[in-house]
């Protein structure tokens, strides 16, 4: 069936250099989506102060190339994190520092717009390429370089307008929410939580067998869904869930902006090559409030709502 018309702003093979890869409190990998969203946010309020009128609506990530910062030693247990060389303080001495988990990323953003005329579109790609240049980080990291953007329509269920983005965007990897797995999880353990759910379909499984003339052999494996083989799962930040009600804090950077404490909200996702999508709705994000819970999050029709259960969170120390 053909759907509506998605106007499209594509921005490729953006190279990102020391992008922040703790995505969470307990995740090291692929930034949080929260991320990417606030990024294409912030690309989109630069834009309305040139006067450009446009509304950035949802966001796709399509990821190319991941070079996480870590180091791990042929006799070690666990990675490392590489950390940066600060300069010395005053008296010679390394100045004390959080360690940061840092990745070098090529990405490319697919951006839904509307609120622009067609005779508008040239502006837009000047204006973007200037900012993306002059004033914008991604996830915390350095724009190092991209190709340049353009604009392009797909109308939804319209098979050749997907295989022209999938073209442009290919060889990639496209971050899509697996809520579902958590959900199954949890119904098919009764009585476990969420965290235990998300660690079974990471888990990484070994086995060993011996046959009749003593050979053994060894087998690693991770958990199946749908009597297939799991795919790329990964643990990924999606949003926050409030802690506090919205007031003031003590010592606040911004005095004149309500504040809220808030605990990071962790699911499953799954990167999936780009011809395996059916649509162009498949990869977009959008936000979404709802009370408590300010999240990144998919719409297509094969996604189960929002619900207290499906998402896991931690408590920060304050």
């Amino acid at each position: 069936m053909i759907g509506d018309v998605k106007k499209l702003l594509i921005i490729p093979r953006i190279k990102v250099h020391n992008a922040n890869a703790l995505s969470s409190p307990f995740t090291i990998g692929f930034p949080a989506m929260t991320a990417w969203l606030g990024g294409v946010h912030a690309l989109q309020r630069h834009l309305n102060v040139q006067n450009i009128p446009v509304v950035f609506s949802a966001t796709a990530v399509v990821s190319h190339d991941v070079n996480l910062q870590t180091y791990k030693g042929q006799n070690d247990y666990v990675h490392s994190i590489v950390g940066t060389g600060n300069p010395l303080d005053k008296t010679g001495s390394r100045s004390a520092f959080i360690e940061e988990a840092r990745c070098h990323l090529e990405v490319s953003l697919v951006i839904e717009f509307n609120g622009i005329s067609i005779d508008q579109h040239d502006q837009l790609l000047s204006l973007v390429t200037q900012l993306m240049h002059a004033k914008m980080k991604l996830a915390g990291g350095d724009i190092k370089g991209f190709q340049p953007p353009f604009c392009i329509n797909s109308t939804e269920g319209n098979t050749e307008d997907l295989r022209k983005i999938q073209r442009h965007l290919m060889p990639g990897y496209v971050l899509v929410e697996r809520r579902d797995l958590v959900i199954a999880a949890l119904e098919e353990h009764d009585g476990t939580d969420v965290l235990n759910a998300i660690i079974d379909y990471l888990a990484v499984h070994h086995r060993c067998e011996q046959d009749e003339d003593g050979n053994i052999t060894r087998h690693s494996y991770r958990k199946s869904f749908g009597g297939r083989p799991s795919g790329w799962i990964v643990p990924i930040a999606t949003g926050f869930h409030a802690l506090s009600d919205v007031g003031e804090a003590k010592n606040q950077r911004d005095p004149t902006t309500l504040h809220r404490f808030a605990e990071s909200l962790v699911t499953l996702g799954e990167f999936k090559m780009l011809h395996r999508l059916n649509s162009v709705e498949q990869m977009l994000w959008r936000y979404h409030v709802d009370g408590d819970l300010y999240i990144c999050e998919q719409k297509h029709s094969n996604q189960p709502q929002v619900a207290g259960a499906d998402l896991t969170s931690i408590e920060p120390e304050f």
